[in-house]
């Protein structure tokens, strides 16, 4: 079978900075990294990672105090994750005493800093995105209260009196069209709305991509990456929307022959938290149906 692979395939670059910033403090594990939720939501490459000693602990949204187990024979540290922490939980993980080192992608820390700057100034922040994510969760601290989580037209119908003064910014991994239809609507609501487009330029190549895959003859569509990866699950959603047989996998172990008995082309694509070997393995499983 033909395999058309979309060429942004594979980790991002803040995701790239994370795990570099995670190896260079466990020095090929002669130092124990604590990662606070997380590192990237991809459990194959945290169980890789966990090779090197670098050890996820706490919970998905970065809320529950951490118990660390420090070891007498090697020192320890503490790395944020690539969805960046509130500046609250910052000031936690500092605490624990252990060095302390910042995973955030840099995008991430441009929309706190939009976040944070415009709530001192006054204005209400709207941000695009989903209330659970640990992104959203940390934007959230950033804005002392003065912001509001929309993922739908009925939350944004749901919004209070905001006033004159209201800035819009989106979760980094939203889909570019529905930012800009809920950024339309909220100006008409108010029309001296401030609007940043914060939607990584990661995320939008590998939703361009996903359209290439289509436009060059895939049949159907396989999109790889972790179940809770936001990314991830809005390239399969892309996927399905252009009509195409769409499956959302882990690894190539999640992939049976009789699902693609019917197709000659498929096209491959995987969230910004997938590792190239396992969108290797995936790719040659294909080609060889």
């Amino acid at each position: 079978m033909k395999v058309i692979r979309a060429k942004s395939a594979g980790f991002c670059w803040g995701v790239e900075r994370a795990i570099q910033v995670a190896r260079e403090e466990s020095d090929g594990g002669k130092r124990t990294v604590f990662t606070d939720g997380p590192l990237i939501h991809n459990s194959q490459m945290m169980d890789a990672l966990g090779q090197e000693d670098i050890r996820e602990v706490g919970d998905y949204k970065s809320s529950k105090d951490l118990q660390l187990e420090e070891s007498s024979e090697k020192s320890s540290v503490v790395v944020v994750r690539a969805h960046g922490i509130s500046p609250q939980r910052r000031n936690y993980l500092k605490s624990l005493g252990l060095p302390f080192r910042d995973g955030t992608c840099p995008d991430v820390g441009i929309i706190a800093g939009k976040v944070k700057s415009h709530a001192e100034k006054g204005f209400f922040v709207v941000i695009f995105g989903d209330p659970e994510h640990p992104e959203v969760i940390g934007l959230l601290g950033y804005a002392k209260g003065r912001a509001y989580v929309i993922s739908s037209v009925q939350d944004l119908n749901q919004l209070p009196d905001l006033g004159e003064k209201v800035a819009m910014v989106s979760q980094s991994t939203m889909f570019t069209n529905e930012f800009n239809r809920l950024s339309l609507l909220l100006k008409e609501k108010y029309p001296h709305l401030i609007v940043f487009d914060t939607i990584c330029g990661a995320t939008k190549e590998r939703q361009s991509d996903l359209i290439d895959l289509v436009q060059n003859g895939a049949e159907a569509i396989v999109v790889i990456g972790g179940k809770h990866s936001a990314n991830t699950r809005k390239l399969a959603k892309l996927a399905a929307s252009h009509n195409r047989p769409t499956f959302h996998i882990e690894t190539a172990n999640d992939l049976s022959p009789e699902d693609f008995e019917k197709f000659s082309s498929v096209g491959v694509t995987a969230g910004a938290s997938t590792p190239e070997f396992i969108i290797r393995s995936v790719c040659d499983k294909l080609e060889n149906y």
